[in-house]
């Protein structure tokens, strides 16, 4: 990446999320002056949409290396330890700090959208002399149009404004945009703020992911004080126990945790599954949402009140259109990263550690970082971004041994889309058989002899630290 025949020149973060101040830290550290660019009203404002829903992974995993050191430069405690924050709580008690140290609030324009990012004085097909022109970085905020040059561009945008919406297919089913009244994507606060547009309604949750699970089990909640309300949850392809099978194997307790719950809704009759489900057509009646499918190919019509698409998201490339990327026709990912991340390989916790190197583009000095980097893949971990930003600021800062010392470790996960392979390789002999209430092979043989099992919900109690294992058989 050649970004240092500018230096006077700011580098320019598209984001102010976990991963673009996390970026903008970096290149504090660095000595670089980010230019950090959000198009919201406050810093994290993507965060805040599902600032309800609490993460699976402590702070001690959400809060960047160089962000804490900053805040603490600056006299601002970062937050610490195992306790599981709200995307609310991330905002408030770690983004909006950090944002206030004078490095980066120098630097950041809110209210600002990137509507397109160009070579100075180069379209895309322009060739001379490209390398060596700064960048133009197009934004719209209340007062107009504006530009800026930057030295070289780092995009953590995300993804969460461009969701997936209902079709198998990957394009809006007949009539979902007529609907859209009644439908909602991502995340909403079913069982909070949203509460009066689903209780005592009859609720159709789409989607294969965490996501789709948690607005699943936040209807059940409603649906305890709300006795009539129904949920059915419809999944596109018939993969329920790879979901819901991993329980106490996964080294994030909340999440093991979810699909634990989701797995005993089912069981208890409480949470409907509709699987392999595929929406043909939505179709409004009397307020009401009339929706053709086929379930397990059979033609099917099921009558609701609310829709819920939680069916992931998709990278939006459109202010992209005059820099060079290389993408990965399948997971829209650069070609290098995408075999390490395609979710029908890899878990959240099995993405090897990568930076610089695998993110690069044929545009020198700009860098995708964050979800967005991950394209379609739904395999993406905050910590990732993390470790990607510091790569890519040591690469902008020309520090290339620091940019290719990349290093992270994650947990491992049961439940986010992990392999069967992978599964049948994990401790205490190997996966549970699927209708079997236990973690591992032991436990379940355990369990069946009468004993109390092995538990497996972490090391177990008196092993050597030095020892890891998931269960006491395993130690």
């Amino acid at each position: 990446m050649n970004a240092i025949s500018m230096p006077d020149l700011p580098v320019a973060v598209i984001g102010a999320g976990p991963v673009g101040l996390a970026a903008a830290a970096r290149l504090v550290e660095r000595g670089l002056r980010p230019a950090v660019f959000e198009k919201g009203a406050r810093v994290g404002a993507a965060v805040l949409e599902w600032g309800h829903v609490r993460v699976f992974s402590p702070w001690d995993y959400n809060v960047d290396e160089a962000a804490r050191a900053l805040m603490e430069e600056n006299g601002v405690a970062a937050p610490a330890g195992e306790h599981l924050p709200t995307g609310e709580e991330i905002v408030r008690d770690y983004l909006e700090p950090l944002s206030r140290v004078p490095a980066i609030a120098d630097g950041l324009r809110l209210g600002a959208e990137v509507t397109g990012i160009t070579r100075l004085g180069h379209d895309l097909m322009s060739n001379e002399g490209r390398a060596d022109a700064p960048f133009v970085v197009r934004y719209r905020d209340a007062a107009g149009e504006h530009r800026l040059l930057a030295r070289a561009v780092i995009d953590a945008s995300g993804t969460w404004s461009n969701p997936n919406p209902m079709g198998v297919d990957g394009l809006p089913v007949p009539g979902e945009a007529e609907a859209s009244d009644l439908i909602a994507y991502g995340i909403p606060d079913v069982a909070g703020a949203d509460r009066e547009a689903y209780a005592g309604k009859r609720v159709l949750v789409v989607g294969s992911g965490h996501s789709a699970i948690n607005v699943a089990l936040r209807l059940l909640e409603l649906q305890a004080e709300a006795p009539h309300t129904e949920v059915l949850w419809a999944l596109r392809r018939n993969r329920l126990e790879k979901l819901v099978g991993g329980g106490l194997n996964d080294q994030l307790p909340e999440r093991g945790a979810l699909g634990i719950a989701a797995r005993d809704a089912i069981k208890a009759g409480r949470l409907i599954i509709l699987a392999p489900f595929a929406a043909e057509r939505v179709t409004s009646t009397g307020g009401r949402l009339l929706v053709e499918a086929t379930l397990g190919g059979v033609p099917v019509m099921e009558v609701v009140d609310r829709i819920v698409v939680a069916t992931g998201f998709r990278p939006d490339f459109s202010f992209l259109r005059e820099v060079r990327l290389a993408l990965d026709p399948a997971v829209e990912a650069p070609p290098t990263l995408a075999p390490l991340i395609d979710p029908n390989f890899h878990s959240c916790g099995t993405v090897p550690p990568h930076g610089i190197d695998e993110l690069s583009h044929p545009e020198p000095g700009l860098v995708i970082v964050g979800s967005k980097s991950y394209g379609r893949a739904p395999t993406f971990l905050m910590a990732t971004g993390y470790e990607q930003a510091r790569s890519v600021v040591a690469e902008i800062a020309g520090d290339q041994v620091a940019a290719r010392e990349v290093r992270l470790v994650l947990p491992e996960t049961g439940v986010c889309s992990a392999p069967a392979a992978a599964s049948a390789s994990s401790c205490c002999g190997g996966a549970a058989p699927s209708d079997v209430d236990a973690c591992c092979v032991d436990d379940a043989v355990a369990k069946e002899n009468g004993v109390a099992g092995c538990g497996c919900s972490g090391k177990p109690v008196g092993t050597p630290a030095a020892v890891t294992a998931c269960c006491q058989s395993a130690a």
